[in-house]
């Protein structure tokens, strides 16, 4: 896998003290998000009731239903997506050296969403996690697609050829999603991938995410140090001993590990891989041992918020969440992608 040789950064002092503040502070706004998720939604609910079916459920009550079969599982799974999509995109950047980089961009996304609709389509009765093994499967085809064309170029993997070769694999995988969907007549189901959302998440994916995301993010944390001196440089982190094909590989199969949980469960949400790790690195600093963590605080927050939002905008309808987190991500990326193609 190779990678273009950009222009030597100057990275900014890291800020333990403000990483160490955003990361308490913003897991203490993520409690409070929570909250606010299970509050708001077509079915009014008050904190007393909150407080009563957390401590003294009573499967009689139909408020009670809602706040812990709908409510709460969806409130946990956002926070869990939003993280892991948060850390994937902060590892695709650290690794690639890529500002654009992130797993909706870079066809990871897409990847998982089309080897999805494979599977509604040969094997439509597949189970939770059957549908997760699919997908994990398409993120490893997304993204070797995208890396492998990038990689034709002499000049290597810039970031701008990078976003281009990963939009167009976006856009060939999303085009198939969609041929499949028509042709097998499974347009509706796949609906639900194309918009992105939680809505219909139950204990039963939250019980599959959560292992998955926790076993990922503490290789991230693992990893953090051998990404960082990776960061400075691959000639630098080979002069230093550092085996970078053997952490690149460890590095994407994390990515491919939390994106495909992340799809297979809420379908296609894009951007907060994009958007997260930068707002991270501007507060924290470049160090990873504090990105990781603090991109995971804020990730969670961002999809939790902005699938609450999405519940408020035309209720008692709700709005996709996809496109929530577009209206923070695509000016986001124009800026980026402006600002990348000046420095090439």
């Amino acid at each position: 896998m190779a990678f273009a040789k950009n222009k030597k950064r100057t990275p900014t002092q890291s800020r333990p003290l403000i990483a160490s503040f955003v990361i308490i502070g913003g897991f203490i706004i993520l409690l409070l998000s929570l909250v606010l998720s299970i509050l708001y939604g077509a079915a009014e609910v008050d904190l007393p009731t909150i407080w009563d079916s957390l401590t003294q459920y009573d499967s009689n009550e139909t408020a009670h239903q809602i706040i812990r079969n709908l409510r709460l599982p969806r409130g946990l799974a956002a926070a869990l997506i939003g993280a892991a999509l948060a850390v994937s995109g902060a590892i695709m950047q650290g690794m690639t050296r890529n500002a654009l980089a992130s797993p909706s961009i870079m066809g990871v996304t897409a990847g998982a969403s089309f080897m999805v609709a494979v599977a509604m389509a040969i094997t439509p009765h597949v189970s939770s996690l059957g549908m997760m093994v699919w997908a994990f499967a398409g993120a490893g085809l997304g993204a070797g697609i995208v890396f492998g064309v990038g990689s034709i170029s002499k000049s290597g993997l810039t970031p701008v050829k990078l976003a281009l070769a990963g939009t167009a694999v976006t856009s060939m995988l999303s085009a198939l999603s969609s041929g499949i969907a028509i042709h097998f007549n499974i347009a509706k189901d796949m609906s639900f991938w194309y918009a992105g959302g939680v809505a219909s998440v139950q204990w039963i994916h939250v019980q599959l995410l959560a292992p998955i995301v926790m076993m990922g993010l503490i290789i991230a944390l693992l990893l953090s140090k051998s990404i960082i001196v990776l960061n400075l440089g691959e000639d630098v982190a080979k002069g230093l001993g550092q085996q970078t094909v053997l952490l690149k590989i460890i590095a994407i199969m994390v990515v491919l590990l939390l994106t495909g949980a992340a799809v297979a469960v809420a379908g296609t949400i894009g951007f907060i891989g994009l958007v997260i790790p930068h707002i991270t690195r501007f507060l924290v600093g470049v160090n990873y041992q504090w990105i990781i963590p603090a991109a995971a605080v804020l990730g969670a927050l961002l999809l939790v918020l902005a699938d609450t939002a999405s519940r408020m905008v035309n209720p008692p309808f709700e709005t996709p969440v996809g496109t929530m987190t577009a209206l923070v991500g695509v000016p986001f990326f124009l800026y980026l992608a402006r600002r990348e193609g000046r420095e090439l």
